[in-house]
């Protein structure tokens, strides 16, 4: 007996083969797909296709930054399976559509929708654990990674966006709260399953694909193929110390030069982060997490303490189950895990939800050196300036400094830290340029790939570094038409 996938396959080869010759092919690329090729790929799916004029279209074609609401794709594929999405890039292949890969929807720059057919990852979003090893469906959000494996006493390296998807995180690298200990998500990362152009199902690790689980490692989504699932090495957990200290705007520059000389120096149990927010009143923070008791944190925050030369204003230092802690980094702490999601009944959403989608522009440097006294004051002078907006500094080093640059394709080892200047008010766009341009000189061209910069120039180096060529020998070999065409594509 055939299934209906294979009876779909059978029945588009062989209507292929009734016109013959390699203008046949061109020809159907021409036309595009007719209101019945639609269909058929919809029928085709154990996911659930969504096309303008269904009731759910409207919800299925936004994603997370409310700026990109004008784009509409010709169809969103929700994929339950890898052969899901096999079926999708056949289809992209045959009626030359384009075609973007979606898991959480949180592209900065909208590179998570687009024109032709998207393919969401989201219904592929389970969680397992066993032996100290956790596999996560692509389409797994942040927070519910975080629940699941804290069931099991365990969790992973990852970031404090809750409805960020587990794939862009992990593809692009993935800084986060507990990165200094444990390393990026990619550096737990022991293999995945990856659809490649040619709908190939490929299991990537250091023994299999070696040169496609190296590029998964930093390259960037949607580079390489549709990422599926992920096998990482898991850490046990244990109660952590959470910290908030503020100082009035008049001691930024203080905070900021003894943040960037303690930060990255600190015990490795010590993450933190160095907020200078105009939002809407002026304020300078020292946030984080260190993985032990509030004795020892304490005595560490002295030292940064002593260095700024004044006691902070308000001072929040308190011991906390890890789980709790990361709902508390997602701006969750008084939500259940279910109301910490976008609402709504579509994969990746929850009728419980409580979380709003945001409309902000955002850019991004790394700091291989400290800043001198006149970077720091043209920093400062950047938050201070009218607007809402917010400069965002969490500090490296540690583990992540241990693993060379040219180890996986992320190659910002030896940063001090990572910079993020976000806005998301009337004139977000024009203040992060600004900003960005401003702090140039003083930080250099190094930039995240998670928080993709449409408007970089030379983003292969400022992205990946000496890693790029490599990167590029990776496309070649296995995307060599580019199907996959981000327009920062590598």
């Amino acid at each position: 007996m055939i299934d209906r996938r294979s009876f779909l396959r059978v029945s588009a080869l062989a209507g292929a083969a009734a016109v013959t010759g390699a203008a046949s092919g061109a020809a159907f690329a021409a036309a595009g797909p007719r209101p019945a090729d639609w269909s058929a790929l919809g029928r085709g799916l154990d996911g659930k296709l969504i096309r303008p004029g269904d009731a759910s279209y409207d919800n299925a074609r936004r994603v997370f930054n409310s700026a990109f609401d004008s784009a509409r794709p010709a169809g969103v594929a929700y994929c339950k399976t890898a052969g899901d999405v096999s079926e999708c890039l056949a289809f992209a292949r045959r009626y030359g559509v384009p075609v973007t890969s979606r898991s959480g929807g949180h592209s900065y720059a909208g590179w998570s929708t687009g024109s032709g057919l998207v393919i969401d990852v989201s219904p592929m979003s389970g969680v397992s654990y066993a032996s100290g090893h956790a596999t996560v469906g692509a389409g797994a959000r942040l927070v519910d990674v975080y629940a699941k494996l804290a069931a099991h006493g365990v969790s992973i390296p990852a970031g404090s966006c809750p409805t960020v998807g587990v794939a862009g995180l992990t593809l692009g690298g993935g800084i986060g709260v507990v990165s200094r200990q444990y390393g990026l998500t990619c550096d737990v990362l022991e293999s995945l399953k990856v659809v490649t152009a040619d709908g190939k199902v490929l299991t990537c690790s250091p023994t299999s694909h070696p040169d496609l689980y190296w590029a998964s490692r930093g390259g960037g989504g949607g580079n390489f193929g549709v990422a599926t699932s992920f096998t990482f090495r898991t850490h046990r957990t244990r109660s952590v110390t959470l910290f908030f200290l503020h100082w009035p705007w008049a001691k930024a520059a203080a905070v900021l030069k003894a943040w960037q000389a303690w930060a990255p120096a600190a015990p490795d149990a010590m993450w933190s982060n160095c907020h200078l927010g105009h939002d809407p009143s002026l304020d300078v923070m020292v946030g984080g997490l260190y993985i032990g008791g509030k004795t020892a944190c304490e005595n560490l925050l002295q030292k940064l303490v002593d260095r700024v030369g004044s006691s902070p204003s308000t001072r929040y230092v308190a011991t906390s189950a890890y789980d709790h802690a990361m709902m508390v980094e997602a701006g969750c702490a008084s939500a259940s895990v279910a109301q910490c999601h976008r609402p709504g009944t579509l994969p990746g959403q929850n009728p419980s939800g409580k979380l709003v989608r945001d409309s902000f522009s955002a850019k991004s440097h790394f700091a291989y050196k400290p800043l001198s006294s006149a970077g720091i004051k043209a920093l400062v002078a950047q938050v201070a300036a009218p607007g809402r907006h917010i400069v965002m500094l969490d500090a490296l080093g540690g583990a992540v400094a241990r693993v060379r640059p040219d180890a996986t394709a992320f190659p910002h080892r030896k940063a001090l830290f990572g910079v993020q200047y976000f806005s998301h008010f009337s004139g977000a766009a024009a203040w992060a340029r600004a900003a960005h341009a401003a702090m140039r000189p003083h930080f250099g061209d190094h930039a995240y790939v998670n928080y993709v910069d449409p408007e970089l120039k030379n983003w292969r180096q400022q992205y990946y570094g000496a890693n790029a060529a490599r990167l590029a020998q990776v496309k070649a070999a296995y995307d060599p038409h580019r199907l996959f065409r981000l327009p920062q594509g590598v």
